[in-house]
C-alpha cells in the first residue's frame, strides 16, 4: 500500500508522519533523504564539492546548508546543477526503501507539495492533513516567530486548501488536541492496514 501524505505549512503533517511511524508505517521523507544523500562521507557530498567547491563545507566536513542555499537560490542554473546531483540519489534511496518494504507494509511518502506536483494519482491513497487557515497562521506566528504577513505569504505560495482536499482519499483534521489527532491518525492507519 503506497500512500502519499501531504498538508499545508503548519498543518501538522510532520506530527502525523511521526505518529504513522510509531504505528509501524514505513516513512519515506524526500526532505530527510535529500539531507542523507549529501551527508558527510557520502558520494553525494563528494559530487557536490566537485561541482561547487570545498568552500561549501563546514570545518567539520559537513555540507554548509545555509551557504549552499544562498548559492543555489540566487542562481537558477546552480540550483538545477545541485538538483541534478541530489534528485537521482534521492530517487535511488526511495526505490531501495520501497523494495525493502513487505507486501503488508503501509509505505507513506511524506511529500509537502504533493497537490502541486500533479502526482497524487500515483498513490493507492492520499492523506491530507488539514487545519483551519487561522490555526496555521497562529502556529507559524507562535511557534516560528514569523509575522502574520510572512505566514500568509508562505500559505499563498502553496496549493490552496481546496486543491489539497481535492486529491485526498483520507482527510485528517488537525485543529484540536494532540490526543484527537492521534485518534484520527490511528483510525486512518487501521483502514489502510486492513485494505
Amino acid at each position: 500500500m503506497r500512500v502519499g501524505l501531504t498538508g499545508g505549512i503548519a498543518s501538522g503533517k510532520s506530527t502525523v508522519s511521526a505518529i504513522l511511524d510509531e504505528l509501524g508505517a514505513v516513512i519515506i521523507d524526500a526532505d530527510v533523504l535529500a539531507r542523507e544523500v549529501v551527508a558527510k562521507g557520502t558520494p553525494g557530498l563528494e559530487k557536490v564539492v566537485a561541482k561547487f567547491g570545498p568552500e561549501l563545507l563546514t570545518t567539520d566536513g559537513d555540507l554548509d546548508r545555509p551557504a549552499m542555499g544562498r548559492l543555489v537560490f540566487a542562481d537558477e542554473e546552480k540550483r538545477r546543477a545541485l538538483e541534478a546531483i541530489v534528485h537521482p540519489l534521492v530517487f535511488q534511496r526511495i526505490v531501495e526503501l520501497e523494495a525493502a518494504a513487505t507486501e503488508d507494509d503501509v509505505v507513506v511518502h511524506d511529500i509537502p507539495l504533493l497537490a502541486e506536483s500533479g502526482r497524487a494519482d500515483t498513490f493507492d491513497a492520499v492523506i491530507v492533513v488539514d487545519a483551519d487557515p487561522e490555526v496555521q497562521v497562529d502556529r507559524m506566528v507562535r511557534e516560528r516567530g514569523w509575522t502574520r504577513e510572512e505566514a500568509e505569504a508562505r500559505m499563498l505560495a502553496q496549493a490552496s486548501r481546496e486543491e489539497r482536499l481535492a486529491v485526498a482519499t483520507h482527510v485528517i483534521e488537525n485543529d484540536g488536541t494532540l490526543e484527537q489527532l492521534r485518534a484520527r491518525v490511528e483510525e486512518v492507519y487501521r483502514r489502510l492496514s486492513e485494505r
